[in-house]
């Protein structure tokens, strides 16, 4: 794909490598990635695909390519029809070269481990997935879920999100991803476990009746401070990180 992003401010195209720089963070950190029409849906004919374009794919690949653990709900899953979590020998040689497994871990978050273990995600995975759930979780979708993934219970009744972030950072996923979705990220919000937000503003205007990029508990605002911005093809690429 042509390096076809570019900094407003300096108006130049930037390539794999100075775009990789952009987004590279340093330390522990989860990062949420969502893309948003103009007028704030979430999607168009109830899939994100519809909102996203090539370039908006250059940076979902980018952040993959970054990551330690690959975070998603397990409605966006089952919805999306996600597939194994796999990058280009490119990115993985990258990977490689920079101390980083060869692939990121699939993590899923699951209440009622309502996931099907034939789905692609999980029984193609170059990396054994983890399913995050809690103690309360049905023990039969639990067992049928182990032969193709890691099942960590986190929390009695609820799953326990700092808990959970906690469990992966020890077990080295120290860069967490998180796909979405609204639901996810709105609890994420809510537990003050997002330190950064990657938000595509897709150049189209969708009408009523999707929802937003959160949803769930209520939580107060928090102030955010602006990385960069980039443009290609009318898209624009925001970063966010905690203040």
């Amino acid at each position: 794909m042509s390096a076809s992003l570019s900094r407003l401010e300096a108006g130049g195209a930037l390539d794999d490598g100075a775009l990789t720089d952009l987004y590279r963070a340093d330390g522990p950190v989860l990062r949420v990635n969502f893309v948003t029409s103009v007028d704030g849906a979430v999607e168009l004919d109830g899939f994100s695909e519809g909102l996203s374009g090539a370039p908006d794919k250059r940076v979902f690949g980018l952040l993959r390519m970054l990551c330690d653990g690959l975070l998603v709900g397990a409605g966006t899953l089952r919805h999306e029809g996600y597939r194994a979590v796999r990058l280009s020998a490119e990115r993985r040689a990258w990977r490689r070269a920079h101390g980083l497994a060869e692939y990121p871990t699939l993590v899923v978050v699951s209440a009622a481990l309502d996931l099907n273990p034939g789905q692609a995600a999980f029984a193609d995975a170059p990396v054994r997935p983890i399913v995050i759930t809690h103690g309360r979780a049905p023990a039969d979708r639990r067992a049928a879920l182990s032969g193709v993934a890691e099942v960590l219970a986190v929390g009695d009744e609820a799953v326990d999100l700092a808990e959970a972030v906690a469990r992966l950072r020890e077990r080295g996923l120290t860069h967490l991803l998180c796909e979405g979705g609204p639901h996810l990220f709105g609890s994420l919000a809510a537990a003050d476990l997002v330190d950064e937000v990657c938000l595509t503003v897709s150049p189209l205007v969708t009408g009523p009746g999707a929802g937003r990029i959160t949803a769930g508990p209520a939580s107060p605002p928090k102030g955010m401070a602006l990385r960069h911005v980039l443009e290609s093809e009318g898209s624009l690429f925001l970063r966010y990180a905690r203040k």
